[in-house]
C-alpha cells in the first residue's frame, strides 16, 4: 500500500474522472511504480469520502487504458507496462506565469438540485433490472414507441393516479429523457401553434432558462410571493402559456395556495392558456402529505411533468409528461421525428420497479432521511446564522435562508468557498429588475450530507455571513 495523495476538488464535479487523473499522473511522474498495490475500493472510498462506486468506476476506466491490473487474490495493482513520462524536460525559460492559487476543496457542498447520489438503490435496481430482462419479449428490442414502453406508461398513469391525484391513463403519459426533455419539446410544439410567450416564475431555476430560450420562445418573468405565482400578474402578460412548481416552487419553497390554484385555473380557461406543472420534488412533503397535483383539476388545461431525477437519480434520465390526447400524439411524433424514443431496458426497468412496490419503499425510505436532514440544517443555520430566516414549507432537498440584512451576497458565497463550504447564492435566480430588490438569501441544498456534515456547515456558514456582513 502507498499513500496516494488523490486531491479531489469537489466543486468540479465528475470525481470518477478526477481520481483516474490523479492515478495517471502519479505513473507518468514516476511516484506510482509498476507494481505497486493500491487500497480496494472499498478503503480508498471511504479514505476520499466517496461512494464505492466512484472508486470502482476509476479503477475500471484504468485497467481499460493499461494502467492497472487487478488480479483474484492479489488486489489491483500498478501495470508492469505503466511507467513515467521519460520525455526531456524543457529548459528553463527567462519568466513564468505566475501560479494560480490553489483552490480550497470543497468538504460541505450545499449547492442545489441534487439528490443523495450515495443512496441510490443499486442491489435493488439490478435485481429489477434482471427481473425486466428475464420477461422482456424479443420484439421489445425493436426500436420502441416513442411514446414510451406500453408498460412504463400504465405503471406511471397508476402511479400518478395514487399518488399525486392525477386524472391520467397509459394514452396520455409520454415517457421522455427527463423533465428538460420533456420541457423542451413540448414548447417546441407550442411555439409551433403560435404560442411564442411562455411565462416562467420570478424567481426560478436558471439552468432551464438557456434550455427554454433555446426554443425560440419569448420568457416572461411573473413574480412570485408568499402564496407562489402571481396570476394578476399573470395576466397582464400576453403569455398562454406558463410553466409553474406550485407543490414546491424553486426556489423559495412556497407551496401555491388554494386560491392561486384556482385563479390559475381560471385564467387558462379564460385565456385559452395551457399551465405546465413541473412536479418539482414533489414526493418530498414532511410536515404532511402531499397536495395532489393541478392537472388532477383541468387534465384538459394542465400538463404535468415529472421524472426520476430527485427520487432516484438524474443519471437514469426517466421523466414523463401527463398530457391532453391530442397533445399526447403530437408529443410521439415529435419523439419520432427528432430522437425515435427513450431507451427500452431502462423504461421496463422501472415498470418493474414500480410494480413491485420498490420504488415506494425507496420514496418512505429516502422521506425519513432527508425530513432529518432539513430539520438538522434548518436548525443548525438558525443557531450560527442569527438573524437568517429559513422560508418555504417542510419539503424538498433545498432550503431557501434570508440573510441578515447588511450582509453582501456574493461575499458570503466567497467567503464560505474559502471555508471549503460551496453554496449558491438566490441573487441569479431573479430577473434584473426584482434581484436589485430582493433580500440577500442563499438556496442550499442538504440531501448529500449527514446531520453531523450539516451542522457543520452551518457553522461555517455562520463564519462566512459574519465576515460577510456590512460588505
Amino acid at each position: 500500500m502507498t499513500d496516494l495523495h488523490l486531491p479531489l476538488d469537489r466543486s468540479a464535479g465528475r470525481l470518477a474522472a478526477q481520481i483516474a487523473a490523479g492515478f495517471r499522473a502519479g505513473v507518468r511522474s514516476g511516484r506510482l511504480t509498476a507494481g505497486t498495490r493500491l487500497p480496494s475500493s472499498r478503503d480508498l472510498a471511504r479514505d476520499l469520502a466517496v461512494s464505492r462506486g466512484v472508486v470502482v468506476a476509476a479503477y475500471e476506466q484504468l485497467t481499460a487504458e493499461g494502467f492497472l491490473v487487478a488480479r483474484r487474490g492479489d488486489g489491483t495493482r500498478i501495470a508492469p507496462l505503466a511507467r513515467p513520462d521519460d520525455r526531456p524536460t524543457a529548459p528553463p525559460v527567462r519568466s513564468a506565469p505566475p501560479v494560480p492559487a490553489a483552490r480550497t476543496p470543497v468538504e460541505h457542498d450545499l449547492r442545489p438540485g441534487s439528490p443523495d447520489l450515495a443512496a441510490f438503490p443499486r442491489d435493488r435496481w439490478l435485481a429489477a433490472e434482471r427481473a425486466a430482462l428475464k420477461a422482456l419479449p424479443d420484439d421489445a428490442l425493436a426500436y420502441p414507441d416513442p411514446a414510451g414502453a406500453l408498460v412504463l406508461r400504465t405503471e406511471l398513469a397508476g402511479y400518478l393516479g395514487r399518488v399525486r391525484a392525477a386524472h391520467t391513463d397509459p394514452g396520455r403519459v409520454v415517457v421522455t429523457n427527463g423533465v428538460a426533455h420533456a420541457l423542451s419539446a413540448l414548447v417546441r410544439l407550442l411555439r409551433a401553434d403560435g404560442r411564442a410567450v411562455l411565462a416562467v416564475e420570478d424567481p426560478t431555476s436558471v439552468r432551464q432558462l438557456p434550455m427554454l430560450q433555446a426554443t425560440g420562445v419569448r420568457l416572461v418573468r411573473v413574480p412570485v410571493d408568499g402564496q407562489g405565482i402571481d396570476v394578476a400578474a399573470l395576466a397582464r402578460t400576453d403569455a398562454r402559456a406558463v410553466l409553474v412548481t406550485p407543490a414546491h416552487q424553486y426556489p423559495t419553497g412556497v407551496v401555491l395556495s388554494p386560491a392561486r390554484r384556482a385563479a390559475l385555473i381560471a385564467w387558462a380557461r379564460d385565456a385559452d392558456g395551457l399551465v405546465i406543472e413541473d412536479d418539482y420534488d414533489a414526493e418530498f412533503r414532511y410536515d404532511r402529505e402531499p397536495v395532489g397535483c393541478m392537472q388532477g383539476v383541468d387534465p384538459e388545461r394542465v400538463v404535468l411533468l415529472g421524472s426520476v431525477s430527485k427520487a432516484l437519480a438524474p443519471a437514469i434520465r426517466l421523466g414523463w409528461a401527463a398530457v391532453p390526447p391530442p397533445l399526447a400524439a403530437r408529443l410521439r411524433t415529435h419523439r419520432l421525428h427528432t430522437d425515435l424514443g427513450t431507451p427500452v431496458l431502462p423504461q421496463y426497468t422501472l415498470a418493474e420497479y414500480l410494480r413491485s412496490g420498490g420504488y415506494d419503499r425507496h420514496l418512505r425510505a429516502m422521506r425519513r432521511r432527508y425530513r432529518a436532514r432539513r430539520d438538522a440544517l434548518a436548525d443548525a443555520v438558525r443557531r450560527h446564522v442569527p438573524g437568517a430566516r429559513v422560508h418555504g414549507v417542510s419539503a424538498g432537498i433545498h432550503l431557501y435562508v434570508e440573510l441578515p440584512p447588511g450582509c453582501d451576497e456574493e461575499r458570503v458565497v466567497a467567503r464560505a468557498s474559502r471555508a471549503g463550504l460551496s453554496v449558491a447564492g438566490a441573487r441569479p435566480m431573479w430577473s434584473p429588475g426584482r434581484a436589485a430588490h430582493a433580500p440577500p438569501a442563499l438556496v442550499l441544498g442538504y440531501a448529500g450530507l449527514g446531520e453531523g456534515r450539516l451542522v457543520k456547515a452551518a457553522e461555517l456558514l455562520g463564519q462566512a455571513v459574519a465576515a460577510g456582513a456590512h460588505g
